[in-house]
């Protein structure tokens, strides 16, 4: 007698997994970051449009017409009008602003370079302590600085001149801790020690081989600077009472504060802050590509 055969159940196809497929998750994380972004390029950009198209108007349409539109365009004769107020003063508002901007981010992206090159290269008693003195100060912010400033200068006899703004404005904690990380990376120092071996001083180490080797972040932190100066309004409001020493920032505030007594003056305020825009963007445009390989560079080393 055989046995009877086992009746063997069969084989179920497996139930489809709920949820969303690593693919389909990839999609809908591209468009929520592509929302996002577009997002935020709206809410940047949207104020340099008003700013465009109202530097386009006359006083009247200015006040009369959709802050978002063009009406009559009066462009060229704001532009004339803006440079002739007062005898030019917005040209040397723009000249001021850039000896602060341009002098100044250039003098201090030296001085943090070299200083950031020292406490990475060198080893000495205290270095660590000193770096985080540095670093502490990128943390104070400017408005706890400008009343002991002040006072400084009142004690030297130096406010109300070119120093009282052109010497604070080279200070760059953050531009010493980026050339710190920098050159700790970019800088080899079998190459400094093979220029020691060469007879090379530690003034031509640095001028001839290294400053060419940190190259990028130089350039990145005088873009910082550059622009950090450039809208610095805080200083120039302690420091100055000449309107001769006024930047743009703090010349445009004052013909804020008159346009109750002269209404023309608010095109002229929107019209100079269109023109003080433009230097920022030749800057940044014109040291493109360096600054992007500098910020990058930083990011992995």
């Amino acid at each position: 007698m055989s046995a009877p055969a086992i009746q063997r159940p069969a084989p179920t196809t497996a139930a489809p997994r709920r949820g969303r497929g690593p693919r389909e998750a990839s999609r809908v994380s591209v468009a929520v970051a592509v929302v996002f972004l577009v997002a935020l390029a709206v809410y940047f950009l949207l104020p340099v449009y008003w700013l465009v198209v109202n530097s386009t108007k006359t006083q009247g349409d200015l006040v009369s017409s959709n802050g978002f539109w063009f009406a009559h365009f009066a462009l060229l004769d704001n532009l004339k009008h803006l440079f002739t107020r007062d005898g030019g003063v917005f040209l040397r508002w723009a000249l001021n602003s850039l000896l602060y901007a341009g002098l100044g981010a250039a003098v201090g992206t030296l001085l943090a370079t070299m200083a950031g090159y020292g406490l990475a290269k060198y080893t000495f008693r205290g270095r660590e302590a000193l770096f985080s003195v540095i670093l502490g100060g990128v943390l104070v912010p400017a408005t706890a600085l400008a009343l002991p400033l002040f006072l400084l200068f009142a004690r030297a006899h130096q406010t109300n001149t070119f120093w009282s703004v052109f010497l604070p404005s080279i200070v760059s904690p953050f531009g010493v801790y980026l050339s710190r990380i920098f050159a700790a990376a970019s800088v080899p120092d079998e190459v400094v020690e093979a220029a020691r071996i060469d007879g090379a001083g530690e003034m031509r180490i640095f001028f001839t081989i290294a400053s060419r080797l940190m190259a990028p972040a130089m350039v990145t932190i005088f873009l910082f600077q550059f622009v950090a100066i450039w809208n610095n309004f805080l200083l120039p409001r302690v420091m100055l009472s000449d309107q001769q020493l006024y930047p743009l920032t703090f010349g445009l505030y004052s013909w804020q504060t008159q346009i109750a007594r002269d209404p023309a003056l608010q095109t002229l305020v929107i019209v100079g802050s269109l023109v003080s825009v433009l230097p920022l963007i030749i800057v940044f445009l014109s040291l493109q590509r360096f600054w992007q390989s500098g910020l990058s560079a930083g990011s992995i080393k």
